[in-house]
């Protein structure tokens, strides 16, 4: 365990526990207060402290099929590194998990990527899946909300759907500080509805490893 990680090792692996058999029953679990109140604190503070230069805008696809596309898509992003402390903070407590769901459900999770998610007043990011079967190394989806006491008037939920036919969410859940959502990449496709005020979470993927001969899969 980390310094970071307050929690004992067994409250630790009662968590992982219920991550895993979540997952194991219906593709998705949302949780609330697991991560430290302070790893949050500073993960939020990081998150401000790129307003001014730190984010980029976000594009469709990856590396050469990369664009923009604003009626898609109208959030700026920064990809979590190790230098920064609450950053690197993160990632080993998401290093944990990842061995945690490993070691219960064989998942060949090889790492995980994130970036923080900025969405100003009025941005959004339409209905997608984050992976599709068979065409993608992203198995796990997690999103991690850093906005202290947010109201629901402020909008800019996040919608879930049982599947791509489905009309209506199933879940709509308040990107409120503390609360993680872990679902499958390939099954739920979701949306950013618009807020009103600057929304701020973390947006990551735990990944198979696809590489072959001198390709490197995963990239970014």
């Amino acid at each position: 365990m980390t310094e970071m990680n307050a929690a004992s090792s067994v409250e630790i692996e009662a968590l992982f526990d219920e991550i895993a058999a979540a997952l194991d029953q219906r593709g998705y679990i949302v949780l609330t207060d697991i991560l430290p109140a302070e790893l949050l604190h500073d993960l939020h503070q990081r998150a401000l402290s790129l307003a001014e230069h730190g984010y980029q805008r976000a594009g469709i696809g990856r590396q050469s099929d990369l664009h923009l596309d604003n009626a898609y898509r109208t959030d700026e992003i920064h990809w979590l590194e190790r230098h920064d402390a609450a950053e690197r903070a993160y990632l080993d407590w998401m290093e944990q998990l990842r061995l945690g769901l490993n070691r219960r459900l064989f998942l060949g999770l090889f790492d995980y990527e994130c970036h923080f998610a900025h969405y100003a007043p009025g941005a959004f990011y339409k209905r997608h899946l984050d992976a599709f079967r068979g065409n993608t190394n992203r198995v796990l989806t997690t999103v991690c909300y850093l906005n202290p006491r947010w109201d629901a008037r402020d909008g800019g939920q996040l919608l879930m759907y049982r599947d791509e036919a489905s009309d209506a969410p199933f879940l709509s859940l308040q990107p409120q500080a503390g609360t993680l959502a872990v679902f499958l990449s390939d099954q739920f496709p979701h949306e950013v509805a618009p807020a009103r005020c600057d929304r701020y979470s973390i947006a990551g993927w735990f990944r198979v490893n696809n590489s072959l001969g001198a390709l490197t899969d995963p990239p970014r």
